[in-house]
């Protein structure tokens, strides 16, 4: 087996993590260690098992990876290089509607959709959306020009193949970690960014939340 952290720039941590998971390592966790720290540097902590050369070559794989993108550009980036969106939203509410099979919340052009689970506490209680024990996605921006933020609530077993998921479909990862502690079954949650056309976004995070329940039958 092995375990480890990636100490890595802003620019250099989802395309390390898509290296990473290509090559069949877990990414299990994504935050900060410091505060005020220039340039900003996140640790990915990674995981896996297998064979020895093959998890060794998964590893060296994502070094690579990190001195290709600083070879390309010294420095790091401070953004995603993507420019500002439309000063005016007007994202399709019903389009986005239709993907996630569900009504959402519109606000001044914006349009958020909420997917709630639930877990209890160690007190008996029982938790779920209400709590924020929920996966959601909020769009702004015009259809052709978005933008989506959210939280994605999993279970442990799901991790892996929703970071697939959302990588696959150009959506960034940007925290993964718990929210709670005690609670059963276990919750982790992930916090993601994503750019592009709106319909094209909101299908990559259904395509994430279709996998859950595959998952859940493991």
């Amino acid at each position: 087996m092995v375990m480890g952290d990636m100490v890595l720039f802003e620019d250099e941590v989802n395309p390390v993590m898509s290296v990473a998971l290509d090559r069949g390592l877990e990414v299990t966790a994504l935050h900060n260690h410091f505060f005020f720290d220039e340039p900003k540097v996140y640790f990915m902590h990674i995981g896996g098992e297998g064979a020895v050369d093959k998890l060794a070559q998964g590893v060296r794989a994502i070094f690579d990876q990190v001195k290709e993108i600083r070879t390309a550009n010294a420095q790091p980036a401070k953004s995603f290089g993507l420019g500002q969106l439309p000063e005016k939203s007007s994202i399709d509410g019903e389009a986005i509607s239709q993907v996630f099979a569900q009504k959402g919340d519109a606000k001044d052009g914006m349009y958020k959709v909420t997917i709630g689970r639930e877990t209890k506490m160690a007190c008996g209680c029982t938790v779920g959306n209400t709590m924020g024990v929920n996966t959601w996605a909020a769009f702004a921006g015009t259809s052709e020009d978005a933008l989506v933020v959210g939280d994605f609530v999993m279970l442990e077993n799901e991790l892996q193949t929703v970071l697939k998921t959302l990588r696959g479909n150009g959506i960034n990862i940007v925290a993964i970690h718990q929210h709670m502690t005690g609670e059963n079954p276990r919750m982790i949650f992930l916090h993601y960014y994503g750019r592009g056309k709106a319909l094209a976004l909101a299908q990559g995070v259904k395509a994430a939340l279709n996998t859950q329940p595959l998952a859940a039958n493991d």
